[in-house]
């Protein structure tokens, strides 16, 4: 039978705990990323509900450089690149989207993609598309950067070098050291590309992400996605001119996918006004941290929570599995994370912290957390 392969393969996963099954939301909500608990918000509703009212379609029709590049593509555009401090911006479907046609594109041969080993899977598999050579270094560390850097240039590397990290770390919640990976870019006369889906509304002055103290940098593009802390949908790439322009002659993720809507356009512009102005929506994200770190780290003996991501490592991937089955029984939706999407032996709960929920939420999660694990 044709199926069997598939079937055999499926059933391996099973065995192992690490079968995906679609499952429906329900719940306290610790495991989206709407952070600022923007996707239902009335203001970017309303917003979208007027752009209806005059008669902007659901349907952009079309690829961009076809007949799918609307106004609202172009006003959010300029609006971006306005906000992000940058030269020019680009709206893609979304961050898997947008990383697809950054590594697959901008880097060339000849070149060297230096990537932390934690990057998004999205990097991964645009680098693998790209022609030019990848290595990975360490998580987070600099030196291994520099060595990997150092190591090439002595092999008769004489391309550009593109550094490539996350600014927050979509499954252990840290940080890059960006001041020093920029310093290291200078150095070689590289280019910075920064992942900042989970930074950007969280962090910065008016939301604009962990890359704005690198602001005025020329050798820097960052990947800002609409769809997680600005509760919309897509994502903004951010940098030259000369890149941006590159990607719309070059990027096939770009040129050959139908345009996102210019709904979702609307709705991201009017996300971009309401993270600006959000400084109480983080401050109240920044309680639930603290909350988070009493009830649910301390407990556990786990560091205080850097962000709104909270991983709680438990190794394996069945004892994973049947920890989140019984938080989503108590009525929190928590999930496990498994291999490939993190390294073998580090399968967790990821904890989302989100203005979905309130202070009494993390405290009752906490004693549901060591209740299930005991």
């Amino acid at each position: 039978m044709t199926a069997e392969p598939y079937a055999k393969q499926l059933a391996a996963l099973e065995s192992r705990g690490r079968l995906r099954r679609l499952i429906p939301r329900s719940g306290r909500d610790f495991a989206s990323n709407d952070y600022l608990g923007l996707a239902g918000d009335p203001i970017i509703a309303q917003a979208v509900a007027d752009a209806i009212g005059r008669g902007v379609p659901v349907g952009s029709g079309g690829s961009r450089l076809l007949r799918g590049n609307a106004p609202e593509h172009e006003g959010l555009e300029t609006k971006a690149a306005d906000f992000f401090r940058t030269q020019a911006a680009l709206f893609v479907a979304n961050g898997y989207v947008g990383n697809l046609a950054l590594f697959s594109t901008l880097p060339q041969r000849g070149d060297l993609i230096v990537a932390d080993e934690l990057i998004h899977a999205s990097a991964h598999d645009g680098i693998r598309m790209s022609k030019a050579q990848a290595v990975f270094a360490r998580h987070n560390m600099v030196q291994s950067f520099a060595d990997l850097i150092l190591a090439w240039r002595k092999e008769g590397g004489t391309g550009r070098i593109w550094i490539a990290v996350e600014t927050l770390y979509s499954m252990d919640g840290d940080m890059a050291p960006l001041t020093d990976l920029a310093k290291l870019a200078a150095t070689h006369g590289g280019m910075l590309l920064l992942d900042e889906a989970h930074g950007t509304g969280v962090f910065g002055p008016g939301g604009r992400g962990l890359s704005a103290g690198l602001d005025g940098l020329h050798n820097v593009i960052t990947l800002h996605t609409c769809g997680k802390a600005m509760g919309a949908e897509g994502a903004l790439i951010c940098g030259p001119r000369i890149h941006i322009d590159y990607l719309i002659n070059r990027a096939r993720a770009f040129i050959f996918s139908t345009a996102p809507s210019p709904l979702m356009a609307v709705a991201a512009s009017a996300a971009l006004d309401r993270i600006e102005q959000a400084s109480d929506l983080r401050d109240r994200l920044k309680t639930l941290r603290q909350d988070a770190a009493e009830a649910i780290c301390a407990p556990l003996g786990l560091p205080s929570p850097r962000s709104q991501i909270v991983p709680v490592i438990l190794g394996d991937d069945i004892r994973t599995m049947a920890v989140a089955a019984a938080l989503q029984q108590a009525g929190f939706d928590v999930r496990g994370i498994r291999p490939p999407t993190v390294p073998a032996g580090t399968s967790r709960l990821r904890i989302s912290l989100t203005l979905n929920v309130g202070r009494a939420d993390v405290a009752a999660l906490g004693h549901a957390l060591r209740k299930a694990m005991a």
